[in-house]
Order: structure tokens, then sequence, then C-alpha cells
């Protein structure tokens, strides 16, 4: 495996319907956790397909495993058993240190909590995934700088982190998600913790980019207006994928 430029150069263009062919393919994956002595059944064989391009919100009550699915697709977390396909391979049977490699390069993650460095400025938490995927420092500034205009940053490059409102922090913690333009975006309740104006330009901003970057979008969220965006809304029942309706 190629550490994702595989999926980069499949990406779709803009105002382009998602593709046919799924970007992930995960069957039979299964997640259990012991509470206590107890065992708790999270992910039961669940199923999942995302297509290039396509955006998909996973909604429903706490505690169903929407949060542990994310992690799960994401590559955070490996599950007891299964498969889970990028583009045809199945990057579980990659070593840790190949899966950090592809998780870098392929996916981008954004979270209810933005988790700056607060002495680092936008610019400077922006380029942390070019520097750590081995870009050189210039290629790194002008992707960070490219992608912080984009998210309408522009006067904010140089601030420290800790000197941004919260809406300013959470669209740094998207370009930094988008910096090395990865094939798949998942979202954990990214606007959980804004007001409704941010939220909006949040929703904005994700599905424009989602266009324009041919970017397929996971998102879980407790926000129906966010997933009323979204092309396909999903939820999970005993530990298994059913469509919400």
């Amino acid at each position: 495996m190629d550490n994702g430029t595989d999926l980069s150069e499949r990406r779709v263009t803009r105002n382009r319907q998602p593709s046919r062919s799924p970007l992930i393919q995960a069957s039979g994956i299964s997640r259990v956790y012991n509470h206590s002595g107890a065992r708790i059944v999270v992910l039961n064989q669940l199923s999942f397909k995302l297509g290039i391009g396509e955006t998909i919100g996973i909604v429903g009550a706490s505690g169903i495993g929407k949060s542990t699915l994310l992690h799960v697709l994401g590559t955070l977390d490996r599950p007891d058993s299964g498969i889970l396909e990028y583009s045809g391979k199945d990057v579980l049977k990659l070593d840790d240190s190949q899966l950090a490699r592809f998780r870098n390069r392929a996916i981008g993650f954004v979270f209810q909590f933005h988790h700056l460095l607060p002495e680092f400025s936008a610019l400077e938490n922006t380029m942390m995934p070019a520097l750590i995927g081995g870009e050189s420092k210039k290629t790194a500034t002008t992707a960070a700088e490219a992608i912080l205009v984009r998210v309408g940053l522009k006067d904010r490059l140089t601030h420290r982190a800790s000197e941004l409102s919260g809406g300013e922090q959470q669209r740094v913690a998207l370009a930094r998600a988008l910096v090395l333009r990865p094939a798949i975006l998942l979202a954990d309740e990214p606007t959980g913790n804004l007001d409704r104006k941010n939220s909006e330009r949040i929703h904005t901003l994700l599905m424009e980019l989602n266009q324009e970057m041919g970017m397929a979008l996971v998102v879980v969220t407790h926000n129906m207006e966010l997933a009323a965006l979204v092309s396909r809304q999903v939820t999970i029942a005993n530990g298994a994928l059913q469509e919400f309706h």
C-alpha cells in the first residue's frame, strides 16, 4: 500500500456525483468491551460502505456506538474482528507504523474539541499533519496557508490558538484535518461546542469542501440540521447499521 496516494488520485471534481465504487467497505466489524465484569457488545458483525465523495451522517442516542464506529473507520481503534477495506485493500493487515502513515495521508479528523496546541499559531497547528507526513516546511506552510484562507482565517494565520474564538479554533481544526487533502473526513460532533451561528458556518464549510475537494464525509452528530445536509443518514441498533428514518 502506498500510504493513501491511490485514494487521492481517485477524488471527484467539483459538482460531480459521488462514484458508485466504494472508497470504504467494512464487513463483519465487531467491537466488544468488558466493563465491571460485564461483556458489552457495541458493534456486532457490522457492515458499512462509503462511496468516493459521498456524505453520511451517523445519528442516534448516546452510547449506541457511533463514536466507536468512527474510530474503527478512522483506524484509530482496531476492531475485535472484521475486514476494513480502503480502495479494496484491507488496512487492518498493516502494522501500527504502516497504519499511522496511511491514516496521516488518507484520513482527516475533526472532533467536538479542537485539540489545538494553545501556544502554537493557527498556521503552525495546521501545518503539523504535513510535517509529520514528511513534507518540507515550505510545502507544509504553503498548503496550510491555502486551506486557512479557504476557511476564512486569512487574517488569523499568526494568531495563537488561545487567542482565537471558539468558532475560529474549530475552523483551524478543520483546516488541519484537510491540509493534506485526504480522501475522507471523519467528524465527531464537529459543532457540539459551538453556538448556532458558528455551527451553521461549519456546516456550510463541510458541505462546500466536500464538493470542492471531492472528499467523502462521515459525520457523527446530534445536530439534525447538519444531518439533514448529508446525502444519507444511518444509525446503529443492536450493534448493526440501519438506515435512519
